[in-house]
């Protein structure tokens, strides 16, 4: 089930859980993929919920765990401290429910899918919706979700017991926050996370139509500008720099594949011949480099001309960031073919330490990636320098008082 907030997602699979425990028999399993301690769990709700519906006599609730009527249990677990052998102890469960899904990694998912083993045993998710390529989008929301699988979106204005108190927050929220409206409170994909570096610029793009279609000039250069991933993400965004406009035309990016998969993917794209621009260390060879061979060396050895930006030195995250901000006005994006890239812009953010409350720089993460490589394309950018008229000469008239 996903939706946005005030929808009563937690609190209906607390009620099912309940409800399947006194009817019988159940071992249910409450995860998500951190969990650094029970308050970040659903158990306060199952235990409210116990209360609420009158069943406390048949529960007893424990300091970890909850012990349901039928020898039946209730626990709590965060995926990320599971190991295929660890996972393994899940096998018997009748139910696993996975609150706050949006965050599960692909690993998570791959080992909590086939654990469930007992006849009739059952998945749930809850979930807000993040990006579209986040795991369990892909599984559930993709073009073959798994068969049976069940899948209901729900709202706020489904939720017939929705407080007032809630109501007044969702009508603040659609008239401080329209960038952000859809996603919490609408179940739609988030554009921007709250606090991220480019969240205005690309609020301001939007409401200025600078997302949408973007055609490519035939008689103008294609460059392309890189992230390397060594062993992670490698992010490229397709540019043409026309007079006082960025036009960006694609993004791509994927994770743990040679330099050869991207030169091939450029190619299928209609992009044979385009600049290959690479940051500074693309001169490197690499322990994970079996050729042999720089990424500047296999660009021009797949045909490629190449142009190498210089290194930004100390402060090269906000100088990428701070060039970016200022031509964010004159870029414009094709909404389709740049999608994933915008999710990446729209998810770039301050590392934070909450204790003394103070940034720490850019959060490497997967968003990071993609708006290294948008920086990069910003700060090669040069901006065409206009012709200037020649200064009219000033003429001494032979009547003028200087005559």
């Amino acid at each position: 089930m996903w939706g946005g907030r005030g929808s009563g997602k937690s609190h209906f699979f607390a009620s099912r859980v309940i409800a399947r425990c006194v009817g019988a028999k159940t071992n249910v399993v409450c995860v998500r993929e951190i969990q650094k301690s029970l308050k970040q769990s659903v158990k306060k709700l199952i235990e409210t919920k116990i209360e609420t519906l009158g069943v406390g006599s048949h529960f007893e609730v424990l300091e970890s765990e909850i012990r349901a009527p039928h020898g039946g249990l209730i626990m709590f677990q965060g995926m990320q401290d599971h190991t295929a052998e660890s996972i393994k102890s899940l096998e018997d469960f009748d139910v696993a429910w996975v609150e706050e899904a949006q965050s599960l990694s692909l690993t998570s998912l791959t080992l909590l899918r086939p654990t469930l083993r007992k006849p009739g045993s059952e998945l749930w998710f809850s979930w807000n919706p993040r990006h579209k390529t986040d795991p369990v989008d892909r599984l559930l929301r993709g073009d073959k979700p798994p068969t049976g699988a069940q899948i209901v979106r729900a709202n706020w204005s489904d939720n017939p017991w929705f407080p007032a108190e809630l109501e007044q927050e969702r009508q603040d929220d659609q008239r401080d926050r329209p960038d952000q409206y859809d996603h919490i409170w609408e179940g739609g994909y988030a554009k921007v996370t709250e606090g991220a570096y480019y969240a205005a610029s690309l609020t301001l793009a939007r409401q200025q139509n600078r997302i949408g279609f973007v055609p490519r000039d035939p008689n103008m250069a294609i460059r392309t500008f890189w992230d390397l991933g060594r062993r992670d993400f490698t992010a490229i965004w397709v540019a043409q720099f026309i007079g006082q406009k960025i036009n960006v035309i694609d993004y791509i990016e994927g994770a743990g594949q040679p330099p050869a998969y991207y030169f091939n993917e450029l190619r299928q794209r209609g992009y044979r011949g385009c600049m290959v621009c690479l940051p500074h260390d693309g001169t490197r060879v690499g322990p994970e480099n079996s050729t042999g061979l720089s990424y500047e060396d296999q660009a021009r050895e797949a045909g490629f001309d190449v142009q190498l930006i210089r290194n930004q030195g100390k402060g090269a995250d906000m100088l990428r960031i701070d060039t970016a901000r200022r031509l964010f006005p004159r870029i414009w994006f094709d909404e389709t073919t740049t999608e994933v890239g915008l999710d990446r812009l729209g998810a770039y953010h301050e590392r934070k330490d909450e204790t003394r409350d103070v940034g720490l720089g850019p959060e490497h993460d997967k968003a990071s990636h993609g708006a290294d490589a948008f920086g990069l394309m910003c700060v090669a950018y040069e901006e065409p320098q206009q012709a200037r008229a020649p200064k009219p000469r000033s003429h001494v008239g032979a009547g003028s008082w200087m005559g």
